[in-house]
């Protein structure tokens, strides 16, 4: 990240460029409506975003939660009302007591904005971070949706992560959901941000079975974790049932999705779109990293959008993101993922 003053004032000019098409066009906030924004000071990025959200939104209430009580912040979400917006911007994760903020505010049918684990990011990957923020409404509501359709037609799938091994899915899917700033129709306005995937899973599970090379994991400390080579995931009757050129901390995921679940589920099929975001341009915090064009699977039984008969919700902990090396993806005939961009 350039460090003179100047470049740091390029970046919030640059941030502000992104937020202010984030919240006038994904989220068409206006003046006639209340915003109220929340962050903290703790790391470079959270300071860049706040400087941001300054510029961008002049009348809003801004609260530093470092400077005041938990009660005070919740006093303050009283006073909006359905279609104002609230920003978080947090180095961690907030914490407000047992007030669980997106799902209460969502009820509240407010607007929420989030930028958490911010302090995750160093210095050069704020510059990515900050580009990922990018919205580039033509491309994410033209592929966004062809993905989808392509999804919910298709019978089956084929990801080759190259070196000869393929990932097969021999089923149809799960309707596909779309994270691409459309709200249209929706019930909730807003999540996490950066944005950019479309993501479904086998109907049947048991269908998806191969090989599947894997450069880039979740950890135990929800970090990016890049092995020096990658591992590979053999799975048979959509489980983990072999892995090779593994390491200890990929090992230590495996080993306590087993201790809880008692095996490990393949289940989330996402297709990230954030063109910000590659293996070579990386971010340490997965739940931003997880946007990144290219394919992602899950570990673990969990996944709350999607019921499946022989997983009982109760008794599912872990949804680990994993991050496929992918030449192509192929939907049915049709080759929809090839050098490193979607053909739709």
């Amino acid at each position: 990240m350039p460090q003179n003053t100047d470049d740091y004032d390029d970046l919030i000019s640059l941030c502000t460029l992104h937020i202010h098409n984030i919240v006038s066009i994904a989220f068409e906030y206006t003046e006639q409506n209340s915003a109220i924004v929340v962050y903290d000071e703790r790391c470079k990025l959270s300071k860049i975003l706040t400087a941001a959200y300054q510029r961008v939104l002049p009348n809003a209430q801004f609260i530093h939660f470092d400077d005041v009580t938990p009660e005070f912040i919740l006093s303050a979400f009283d006073t909006l009302h359905a279609n104002d917006l609230v920003v978080q911007i947090q180095s961690t994760n907030f914490r407000l007591g047992a007030f669980r903020v997106r799902i209460e505010l969502f009820k509240r049918q407010l607007k929420v904005l989030e930028h958490p684990h911010l302090e995750r990011m160093t210095d050069e990957q704020v510059n990515y971070y900050i580009d990922a923020l990018e919205y580039d409404s033509s491309y994410y509501r033209r592929v966004g949706p062809a993905l989808q359709q392509r999804i919910n037609q298709a019978q089956r799938a084929v990801i080759d992560s190259g070196n000869g091994e393929q990932l097969f899915f021999d089923s149809r899917f799960e309707s596909a959901k779309l994270n691409i700033g459309d709200y249209t129709g929706m019930t909730n306005v807003g999540g996490q941000f950066p944005i950019g995937e479309v993501f479904t899973e086998a109907l049947d599970l048991e269908a998806v079975h191969g090989r599947v090379r894997i450069p880039v994991f979740g950890d135990t400390t929800f970090s990016v974790n890049t092995p020096a080579e990658p591992i590979t995931l053999i799975i048979a009757s959509g489980r983990v049932t072999g892995v090779e050129n593994s390491t200890p901390e990929f090992d230590l995921v495996l080993q306590q999705i087993r201790d809880e679940e008692g095996e490990v589920w393949l289940r989330e099929l996402g297709f990230g779109m954030n063109r910000a975001l590659t293996f070579e341009r990386t971010v340490n915090d997965i739940g931003t990293f997880e946007r990144m064009c290219g394919v992602h699977l899950s570990l673990g039984a969990k996944h709350g959008q999607y019921a499946k008969p022989q997983i009982r919700r109760a008794m599912a902990r872990y949804h680990v993101d994993v991050f496929a090396a992918t030449h192509t993806v192929q939907l049915d005939d049709a080759v929809i993922y090839e050098h490193g961009a979607w053909l739709v």
